[in-house]
């Protein structure tokens, strides 16, 4: 079983901050984001020394109706190189593809005509054999790849040994904890990042984990994995996310010893553009709805009903949830 790396002193150099903030926070405002707002995040993640910037979805325009939303939902080349052009800078920029949800076999130009340096494919766990498929094709156009396995707190230890198993017999890069529900705990995260360090050191994978904030452990859980070696971290600015959203940016910056990371650039930028954005109406963060999703390990869709209706019924929700357990 692999053991702790580092401490709390110590830097590790292989660790990678994935700022996540126009993808899942795209999911709080339709993806509605203002060029400026993502020009001005763009230079604030190279000041901050983040090492990954991801847009948003590439989603099928067949599926979707880019009438109904915001650019972010499609990232079009175009629209990327409108806010970064060439990208003359250290940060890679990183789009997802959802298995079932992306004309990945005609959307997606060789890396050598892209900026995009890295996809990122995301799937629940009887999706993996699809998408080692889009990992492969995504790998021949010369892309990094990860593979995001969406809702692991409902899957069971034979099914996350076989994915692990075909994944680590597959092309991707990086594979990546997710914890959806945020129904995770230090504990039983940490158990998960050392079975998925295992798999990975044998096959020369990387790992990476993606938090949910549903009970307030989004952080904790973090660098909880990040201690059992795992190194591509996502986070985005104020936690702005689905539901009770994510790992905080500045929390990760500020933990991390790196002198790479920059904490007062990003300050800067939540000062201008999140704090206003929250003002504006845009809602994320922990509520009792979501803590009750996270403590069921189920789905917040119910919650996030619950926050648009601008109910305050938390028992009656309670209850509601339980009786659908």
């Amino acid at each position: 079983m692999p053991q702790r790396k580092g401490n709390l002193m110590s830097v590790r150099d292989d660790v990678k901050v994935v700022d996540a903030t126009i993808r899942d926070g795209g999911l709080c405002n339709n993806f509605a984001f203002s060029d400026e707002f993502v020009t001005e995040l763009y230079k604030t993640n190279i000041r901050s020394g983040v090492d990954y910037m991801e847009f948003g979805y590439r989603a099928s325009k067949n599926m979707f109706d880019p009438k109904e939303h915001g650019k972010w939902k499609f990232c079009d080349e175009a629209d990327i190189r409108a806010i970064v052009g060439e990208n003359i800078s250290d940060l890679k920029i990183a789009v997802m593809a959802d298995v079932g949800r992306c004309d990945y076999k005609t959307d997606f130009i060789p890396k050598s005509e892209s900026v995009i340096d890295m996809v990122r494919v995301a799937c629940y766990i009887h999706q993996i054999p699809a998408a080692v498929d889009m990992i492969e094709h995504f790998h021949s156009l010369g892309y990094e790849t990860t593979c995001n396995i969406m809702a692991i707190s409902t899957a069971n230890t034979e099914q996350v040994d076989d994915a692990l198993t075909q994944l680590c017999e597959s092309s991707v890069d990086v594979i990546y904890l997710v914890d959806s529900y945020g129904s995770l705990f230090p504990e039983n995260a940490g158990e998960l990042a050392a079975k998925y360090s295992a798999f990975a050191e044998k096959a020369g994978k990387k790992v990476g984990f993606h938090a949910h904030n549903n009970q307030n452990l989004a952080f904790a859980n973090t660098i909880e994995t990040l201690s059992y070696g795992f190194s591509y971290l996502d986070a985005t600015a104020m936690g702005m996310g689905r539901g009770a959203g994510n790992c905080a940016t500045e929390l990760l910056l500020g933990f991390l010893k790196n002198p790479k990371y920059n904490l007062y650039s990003h300050l800067v930028f939540l000062e201008n553009y999140m704090i206003p954005l929250r003002e504006s109406g845009v809602t994320w963060g922990f509520d009792l709805q979501y803590m009750f999703t996270g403590q069921l390990n189920c789905h917040p869709r119910p919650a996030m009903a619950f926050t648009t209706e601008g109910r305050n019924d938390y028992s009656e929700f309670y209850k509601s949830l339980l009786d659908n357990v």
